[in-house]
């Protein structure tokens, strides 16, 4: 009988352990859209953020986490 205590699977953080803690999974990227226009959105890794054309905004990442809240998204220059 297999013992129980012990873990044999992996975490899926195991697979990420190359990447930067900031980075943004790409899978992830691929099913993301902005909330406010459900358009694509563009990942700009200068400045750590997903960047919504169609609405002007560009949305934070925190630790690797997407905050996709209007609230907390920043108004970009050109389309003020």
């Amino acid at each position: 009988m297999p013992d129980t205590n012990e873990k044999s699977f992996s975490k899926s953080s195991d697979k990420t352990l190359n990447r930067d803690k900031n980075e943004v999974d790409p899978k992830l990227l691929d099913i993301l859209v902005c909330p406010l226009s459900k358009t694509p959105l563009i990942y700009d890794k200068k400045s750590n953020e997903l960047i919504s054309k169609s609405a002007g905004l560009a949305f934070p990442i925190r630790n690797g986490v997407p905050i996709l809240l209007i609230d907390e998204a920043r108004r970009l220059d050109e389309f003020k």
